[in-house]
C-alpha cells in the first residue's frame, strides 16, 4: 500500500461532518421560517409593503453582522465563533413566533438576520479549512447540506403549522435545530485565528491588522462574481412564478415549478459538485458551469410555453449550483487577507445580489417584461466568466 493511500483523509471525516451539520441546521431555521410567515403577517395585521419592510430587517440584519463576524474569525478563527453563533441561533424562530408587537418582531427579525448571516460567514470559513485540512472539495456539498435543510424546513414547518399550529412548530423546530447543533459541537474543526496563519505563510512580514478597505481587487471582483451569479437566484424566486403566470399563461399549481425546478436541480448539482470539482477543477468547473446558466437562464426567457421555461430554470439550476461555493472556496484561499474577512466580503456582496436586486429587478420588469429580463440576465454572466481564472485558488495548494 503506498504512503499516499495511508495518509488519505477520509471522505466523511467528523470535521467534515460537523461543518456539514451546521449548514443543515443554517438552512433548516431559514426553511422553517418561510411557513411562518402568513400566520406571521396575520397576527401583526402586515399588508404586503409592511411585511416587505420586515422582512428587510431580516436582510439588513445579514448584511450589518457579516462584515463584523469576518473580524472577529480573522482574530479568533471560525470554530468559537461558529458553535457560538450556531447555539444562539436554537431559539430564534421562537422570538420571532411570540414577538407581540411590530417593533419586537422586527428587532427579532433583525437578530435572526444577523445569526444566520453571521453564522453563513463562520461555517463557510471552517469550511474552507476543512477543505485545505482534508485536501478535497466539500464546499459544494456544505450549500447542498444548506439548499437539503432548507426544503426540510419549510415542509416540515407546513405540516406542523397546519396540524398544531404555529407555537409547537416553533418548539419543534428549535429542537430539530439544537440536535443537529449538539451533534456537530464537539467535531467542530479547530483552527487558530487567520491572521497568524496569513502572517505565518510570509514570513519576516510585520503583523498588521486586516483591513476590508485594503481587501485588494481579487477579493472585491470574488465577490462582484458572487453577486453576478446570487442575484438569478432571488429573481427566479421572486419573479420566476410571476412570469410563468403572466407572460406564459400558466396555471398556479405549475408556475409554482419555476422555483422548484430552480432549487431541486441546484441541490442535486451541489452534492455532485465537490467530485466535479476534484476531477476537473475548478476553473474549468465554474466556467462550464457560468455556460449551463447561461442557456438556461436563456432558455427560460425564449420560452414560448411554461414547460420550457421550467425546463431552462433547471437548466440555470445546474448551472449556478457550484458557481458560489467554488467562489466562496476562492476567497478562502486568496493570498494577502485573512480568509474569514475574505468570505464576508464576497457573502455580504453576494447576499445583497439575492437581498436587493430583485427589487430593481421588479422595478425594470414593468417597462419591459420578465421574459426580457431572463434573455438579459446571461449577459451579465459574461463578466464572471472572463474573469474565471480568480477560480484556481479554490483548488488545493501544494503543500
Amino acid at each position: 500500500m503506498s504512503t499516499s493511500a495511508i495518509a488519505a483523509p477520509p471522505l466523511l471525516s467528523p470535521q467534515r461532518l460537523a461543518v456539514s451539520l451546521m449548514f443543515l441546521a443554517n438552512g433548516f431555521v431559514v426553511g422553517s421560517w418561510a411557513p411562518k410567515i402568513p400566520e406571521f403577517a396575520a397576527r401583526l395585521k402586515l399588508d404586503e409593503s409592511d411585511l416587505g419592510l420586515m422582512i428587510m430587517c431580516f436582510g439588513i440584519g445579514s448584511l450589518c453582522a457579516m462584515p463584523a463576524v469576518g473580524a472577529l474569525i480573522a482574530g479568533r478563527g471560525s470554530h468559537a465563533v461558529t458553535r457560538i453563533l450556531a447555539a444562539l441561533t436554537i431559539p430564534c424562530l421562537i422570538l420571532v413566533t411570540i414577538a407581540p408587537s411590530i417593533w419586537t418582531a422586527a428587532l427579532a427579525l433583525f437578530l435572526i438576520g444577523a445569526l444566520i448571516g453571521g453564522m453563513d460567514v463562520a461555517m463557510n470559513a471552517n469550511a474552507v479549512e476543512v477543505e485545505k485540512r482534508q485536501g478535497r472539495a466539500i464546499m459544494s456539498s456544505c450549500h447542498g447540506c444548506w439548499s437539503l435543510g432548507g426544503v426540510a424546513g419549510a415542509a416540515l414547518g407546513g405540516v406542523l403549522i397546519a396540524l398544531y399550529g404555529v407555537h409547537v412548530h416553533a418548539i419543534a423546530a428549535s429542537v430539530v435545530t439544537c440536535i443537529l447543533v449538539l451533534v456537530a459541537w464537539p467535531r467542530v474543526l479547530v483552527d487558530p485565528p487567520h491572521v497568524e496563519l496569513d502572517d505565518a505563510r510570509r514570513p519576516g512580514a510585520a503583523t498588521s491588522r486586516p483591513s476590508l478597505l485594503g481587501a485588494g481587487a481579487a477579493v472585491w471582483l470574488t465577490g462582484i462574481i458572487c453577486l453576478i451569479m446570487m442575484t438569478p437566484e432571488g429573481a427566479i424566486l421572486d419573479w420566476g412564478a410571476l412570469y410563468l403566470r403572466q407572460e406564459l399563461g400558466a396555471d398556479p399549481a405549475l408556475s409554482g415549478l419555476a422555483f422548484g425546478a430552480f432549487s431541486a436541480a441546484m441541490a442535486l448539482m451541489r452534492f455532485l459538485g465537490d467530485l466535479v470539482r476534484d476531477r476537473f477543477g475548478a476553473v474549468r468547473t465554474f466556467r462550464v458551469s457560468c455556460v449551463l446558466a447561461m442557456a438556461g437562464l436563456g432558455t427560460a426567457g425564449l420560452a414560448t410555453s411554461p414547460e420550457l421555461a421550467i425546463a431552462g430554470f433547471a437548466i440555470a439550476g445546474l448551472g449556478f449550483a457550484n458557481t458560489v461555493p467554488i467562489a466562496f472556496s476562492a476567497a478562502g484561499n486568496l493570498p494577502g487577507l485573512p480568509q474569514g474577512l475574505a468570505i464576508s466580503v464576497v457573502t455580504f456582496m453576494g447576499y445583497s445580489g439575492i437581498l436587493f436586486a430583485p427589487s430593481v429587478i421588479g422595478f425594470i420588469a414593468e417597462h419591459t417584461g420578465f421574459a426580457a429580463i431572463y434573455v438579459a440576465l446571461p449577459l451579465f454572466v459574461v463578466l464572471p466568466l472572463f474573469f474565471s481564472s480568480l477560480m484556481r485558488h479554490a483548488d488545493r495548494q501544494p503543500g
